[in-house]
């Protein structure tokens, strides 16, 4: 496969490379493209330093197969038509195209085979938070189809990218100096704190953030019925989100049955013994491949409920590992690529 990453220094596309290699995805060349400040920088794959060459309207992007996109909202609706007027398949990471009739959004353990109708050779990445809930909400809602669904999130300085995340690590610093903390990438202090509040807020109250999970939810989950209510709130962990769902189903499923689902799910680890302490936690699932579910109950409130707790590496499955998934699942599945690999 002839492999393009766009948003090569950021942390995501950083992450692409790293995934990529630990795929063992088959790739015979490899393109990396940025902005005018990255480009010229070189970054090392499997064993060759690769050269960051500048995005414009006249990069050629012939020959390419397949090019992952991680640089941002504005810089993929405005080189969509470079990327993909050759035929490359664009894999986006950013939310420009997510919502689009004629754009899948894809999770490969949930909905696959959306990724075969793409009639702009688009591919939206869903985001983050979305990712890692809809993972765990599959198996549920495969025993009883889910009507609502209450979601608290904790995420990561990640989300932000590579800048939050040394702001982060720098007001950490800078707190036991004795020093007034940098607040430049959040709205607040984000060391020894919580920031209630991820993207800009809507007319309705809900974040942009909030309302990701509920439409792409939707749009992933083929459901125009059920409903997501979501607080997104920002925490000081590095970069693993985790997420307190809550669901009600159209019949009561119990634990046992939640249980097994979730130990036969793609993509999901149970990890679940309270007894012994046993749980999901961000300092355990940084750089995890897998979903990791825990804390599963009986909703108190609501006979036909379940209580969870999820938590997945941001960057990874919330990100690069989730678009690398969506073309292992291509070449695995889409004659276009037969044989490719």
């Amino acid at each position: 496969m002839n492999i393009a990453i766009v948003g090569a220094s950021g942390a995501v596309g950083q992450e692409l490379l790293r995934v990529l290699d630990e795929q063992n995805f088959p790739i015979d060349s490899l393109r990396l493209f940025g902005s005018a400040r990255s480009a010229g920088r070189a970054y090392s794959f499997r064993g060759r330093d690769y050269v960051v060459e500048e995005l414009t309207r006249e990069s050629d992007f012939s020959g390419i197969d397949i090019a992952f996109t991680s640089a941002g909202a504005s810089t993929s609706r405005e080189y969509a038509d470079v990327i993909t007027r050759h035929g490359a398949l664009m894999i986006d990471n950013s939310s420009a195209f997510r919502m689009d009739s004629d754009v899948p959004l894809v999770v490969p353990e949930v909905n696959g085979s959306d990724a075969l109708c793409r009639p702009r050779n688009i591919i939206g990445n869903p985001n983050c938070t979305t990712i890692q809930m809809v993972v765990a909400l599959k198996p549920i809602d495969d025993l009883s189809r889910i009507r609502r669904v209450h979601v608290a999130t904790y995420q990561a300085a990640s989300g932000a990218g590579a800048a939050a995340m040394d702001e982060l690590t720098k007001q950490f610093q800078e707190i036991a100096d004795n020093r007034t903390p940098t607040i430049e990438k959040f709205a607040y202090q984000l060391a020894y704190n919580v920031i209630p509040h991820i993207d800009v807020f809507t007319d309705n109250g809900y974040t942009k953030e909030e309302m990701k999970m509920y439409n792409e939810t939707r749009k992933i989950m083929h459901s125009d019925d059920i409903k997501v209510s979501a607080t997104c709130v920002r925490v000081p962990v590095m970069r693993a989100h985790s997420e307190a769902i809550w669901v009600e189903t159209e019949r009561p499923v119990s634990v046992e049955e939640a249980v097994e689902a979730f130990e036969k799910a793609p993509g999901l680890v149970v990890k679940d013994n309270p007894a012994e302490k046993q749980y999901p936690m961000p300092l355990d699932i940084a750089n995890e491949d897998p979903v990791y579910v825990g804390r599963i109950r009986k909703d108190l409130c609501d006979d036909c409920g379940l209580s969870f707790w999820v938590v997945g590496d941001q960057i990874k499955k919330g990100a690069a590992l989730n678009a690398v998934q969506i073309a292992q699942w291509l070449l695995a599945n889409d004659p276009a690529f037969a044989g490719r690999h």
